[in-house]
């Protein structure tokens, strides 16, 4: 509290000596910085005197019931977020983050089947569930070679990462489509979950007489092993150094293969854990699984200050970043605002917070 005050202390002590041409570029950049801040207060302000005055909602859009369900939504997006934050501070992305978290939706669906017996369109009828914490390991692990094969492209080919990611998300829609068909399945929804698979994810206990899903707990946990990551070890030394400048940090001594490879590893790990757990969220899960959820995934780091320049971002970020996204959505959603019209809102988004990001780098540099 006492570094907050001194902080704010020493920025008015700033601002005063500032000549009066002075103070009014403070303030364009101010708000020009802050825009999307700026914007999203002023929509929630809007949305919630619309869901009392307009709509006379008995829960209105800022009630606790309403704030718990938004943590919940920005919990279950956080896998995803956390593991293309870090390819953002390399200077990349990932666009095939989405097909990846897909197709271990698939698999942890179809390797927890209830059994013939219960459901009758069963995948695999011969095959009885797996354990689930070898479900888990299972499709972190391919999910981690996948992103281990795109940090390998970006790193020994020099190749950018939207080309080898967006060749790579190509190539796994078509491995979705046919493992859709494999089996009995025949193209049809993979659905029929095991009890104990929806109670392992699913299943709430409460706090307060809330009730907390057991995947708010896995997402806390992830955020705990990524901040430690990025924060007290090596490898997020070196991912920040790499962001930074590569050249830089390669005669450092910085293993810039070894640290791409491990940082895109890593984020496929994240993957196909948000994998596993969605599938027993969505309870069908279709060729369409992980769609374009990259693209959420991009504009929560974006909104949340990782810099596609390289060497910025914080895991706080990241959070603060999913969260106003997921407020965002949930507004648009109150005010009556189509689907499709979403989208374009969203593309917008990142557009202004990617120019807010460039036009910061410049007067820097």
């Amino acid at each position: 509290m006492n570094k907050l005050t001194s902080w704010i202390g020493n920025r008015f002590d700033q601002y005063r000596s500032l000549n009066a041409r002075d103070r009014r570029k403070f303030w364009v950049d101010f708000f020009l910085n802050n825009a999307i801040y700026i914007i999203l207060v002023l929509l929630i302000v809007y949305v919630q005197y619309y869901s009392i005055n307009v709509m006379h909602a008995r829960n209105a859009f800022l009630s606790f019931n309403s704030i718990v369900d938004i943590l919940k939504k920005s919990a279950a997006a956080l896998f995803l977020a956390l593991g293309v934050g870090g390819i953002i501070v390399l200077t990349g992305t990932d666009l095939s983050a989405g097909r990846i978290m897909g197709l271990s939706m698939l698999v942890s669906a179809s390797l927890l089947q209830k059994p013939l017996s219960e459901y009758s369109s069963k995948m695999y009828p011969d095959m009885a569930p797996w354990p689930i914490v070898l479900v888990i390991l299972f499709v972190m692990a391919f999910s981690a070679l996948i992103g281990a094969f795109n940090g390998f492209c970006v790193a020994k080919f020099k190749l950018h990462p939207f080309i080898v990611t967006l060749a790579t998300q190509l190539m796994l829609y078509g491995f979705i489509l046919i493992y859709m068909t494999m089996g009995n399945n025949g193209g049809a929804p993979i659905a029929g979950l095991t009890e104990e698979y929806k109670e392992f994810v699913k299943g709430t206990f409460s706090i307060g007489g809330t009730a907390i899903p057991y995947y708010v707990v896995y997402a806390l946990i992830a955020l705990a092993i990524m901040w430690y990551v990025w924060n007290k070890t090596t490898l997020g030394k070196d991912m920040y150094a790499v962001g930074a400048n590569q050249e830089a940090a390669n005669v450092s001594g910085v293993n810039v293969m070894r640290t791409t490879v491990l940082v895109f590893t890593m984020a496929g790990a994240l993957y196909g854990f948000s994998g596993f757990v969605e599938a027993a969220r969505v309870g069908s899960n279709s060729a369409t699984a992980g769609m374009n959820a990259e693209l959420d995934a991009i504009a929560a780091c974006v909104i949340g200050g990782v810099s596609f320049n390289g060497g910025l971002g914080k895991i706080s970020g990241i959070v603060l970043g999913v969260v106003m996204l997921q407020i965002i959505t949930v507004a648009l959603q109150w005010l009556g605002i189509s689907t499709n019209l979403q989208y374009i809102i969203k593309g917008a988004i990142i557009l202004v917070a990617v120019a807010i990001d460039m036009r910061k780098y410049v007067t820097k540099k």
